[in-house]
């Protein structure tokens, strides 16, 4: 009680009150503020390198994978036809890294307004950074608002990948965000965004799929698992051009063969299908605003 030990990484923020997780840190790996945000770099126990933006944990790798497969093929395998994908934000890499694996995926561009967080995942975080170098990615360094006001009808998924509505990516969390986003998209198009955890912070996942049924006819809520993260749980906004858009029904299914060769440790259709099966009280919150 009333205790916390030197040598421990604890998160704190107002968008899970009452919550705190907490990392024994091995090393600091690297600290600064860049131009837009706090950058910390740490080396834990337990989970191996965390990287920390504004005192939030973005990943660990011990578990980002669940959040960067989930993230990725939802929307890949929910679209017919994901030929032209887009990333906002994910300057770690680790979604470029997942959504370059999907078959049918020919081109992706990735939008980071942060450059030194792409110049330090490359150089700490190099399993997820991989995603950055791959030839199928062009990458910008740039403000996503102002690069998709110039790409008018160009892609078939965009992925938004942030951190939490607060700093730099508040913006992206709002109404306007998401008919930005509409105007991207090519006929049929969809988007699927970071949208929290709905175990403490269910008034803003209703907001942000209220924002998101606004825009799009069809729209859905997902979620998985990472233990790292606050109630151990994060949830995905989704929405679709196309009105009758089935989320939970994968389009695209892949063997046990093509998954291992992916190397997916976390996603498979079965997945895929449970992660919109939300517990009552989740399902009763949200109930008007899903297909």
């Amino acid at each position: 009680m009333d205790a916390f030990k030197k040598g421990w990484f604890s998160e704190f923020n107002d968008l899970w009150p009452g919550i705190s997780v907490s990392f024994e840190v091995t090393k600091i790996l690297h600290h600064e503020k860049s131009q837009f945000q706090d950058i910390l770099l740490v080396d834990t126990k337990a989970h191996g390198r965390l990287l920390v933006l504004d005192g939030i944990i973005q990943c660990s790798e011990s578990d980002e994978f669940s959040y960067q497969e989930m993230i990725s093929f939802l929307p890949l395998c929910t679209h017919p036809n994901p030929k032209n994908v887009l990333i906002v934000g994910g300057g770690d890499g680790g979604v470029a890294r997942e959504v370059v694996k999907h078959p049918g995926v020919e081109h992706v561009t990735q939008v980071e307004i942060d450059g030194r967080v792409l110049e330090l995942s490359r150089q700490y975080l190099p399993s997820l950074a991989c995603g950055l170098s791959h030839p199928k990615v062009t990458l910008y360094v740039g403000d996503g608002f102002e690069f998709m006001q110039k790409h008018s009808q160009q892609f078939d998924v965009i992925i938004t990948d942030s951190s939490d509505p607060i700093g730099p990516a508040e913006c992206l969390f709002q109404e306007s965000y998401f008919a930005l986003m509409k105007t991207a998209l090519k006929p049929g198009g969809l988007v699927c965004s970071q949208a929290g955890t709905i175990w403490s912070n269910d008034l803003q996942v209703e907001k942000t799929l209220e924002h998101c049924k606004s825009v799009f006819p069809a729209a859905s809520y997902a979620y998985t698992s990472v233990p790292t993260y606050p109630t151990g749980q994060i949830g995905f906004v989704m929405g679709s051009l196309n009105p009758n858009t089935k989320f939970g029904e994968p389009v695209k299914v892949f063997t046990e063969n093509e998954l291992d060769e992916m190397k997916l440790k976390y996603y498979d259709d079965k997945i895929h299908r449970s992660s919109f099966v939300l517990p009552r009280f989740a399902a009763k919150a949200i109930k008007n605003l899903v297909k």
